[in-house]
């Protein structure tokens, strides 16, 4: 990667993106200090030009650091895009020029965040405890329960009862993609890479 600190007194423009949604999380500067910090702590952090200081970035609902995934450099090597790992999901807690990122579909990703954290904890008394504590082979069962009332409510139900079923399916599923660490987002980058507009 080639980078020129030569244009803006020393500076790269630099743009923050969630790996995962292409969000943009945050717009600003590197120095080239801050670019070598970045990339032998695999942490992300951005120049403060009016503090004339480094400051490491952090969010994710847990407000820990971001991991950097990439740094992707533009041909003339005065900007770059930083790809970032948030721990935890960046719905709903992070905004960009008033954009916030609250689509409906992005809350699967942070619904997996909390399945994730209980697998991480195992709290008792928890339903999705449960499922984890019995196993993959039962979560899998589960999930084909689930597959079959979502089918019979698609063939004789009612729509409201059609959606609550199917979401029991995703639910179950995504215990299920958690077990095998697996993200759902692994299976949109996969339907993605199918769709042939």
């Amino acid at each position: 990667m080639n980078v020129n600190f030569s244009t803006l007194n020393g500076l790269i423009q630099a743009v923050v993106q969630d790996k995962r949604t292409n969000k943009v999380l945050k717009v600003g500067y590197l120095n080239e200090s801050t670019l070598n910090y970045v990339k032998n702590s695999r942490q992300v952090a951005l120049w403060n030009v009016k503090k004339n200081e480094m400051q490491p970035l952090e969010g994710g609902e847990y407000h820990r650091p971001l991991t950097l995934d990439t740094i992707i450099a533009n041909e003339e090597g005065d900007a770059v895009i930083i790809k970032a790992i948030p721990e935890g999901s960046t719905t709903g807690a992070d905004t960009f020029l008033g954009d916030k990122n609250l689509e409906d579909l992005m809350f699967l990703s942070r619904l997996q965040d909390f399945v994730e954290k209980r697998y991480r904890e195992m709290p008792e008394g928890s339903y999705t405890t449960k499922l984890f504590e019995k196993g993959i082979n039962k979560i899998s069962q589960k999930v084909g329960e689930e597959a079959v009332e979502t089918i019979i409510e698609a063939v004789g139900g009612t729509k409201d009862q059609f959606i609550y079923e199917s979401s029991d399916l995703i639910y179950h599923l995504i215990v299920l993609l958690t077990c095998k660490g697996i993200r759902i987002e692994d299976l949109a980058r996969e339907l993605k890479a199918r769709h042939k507009e």
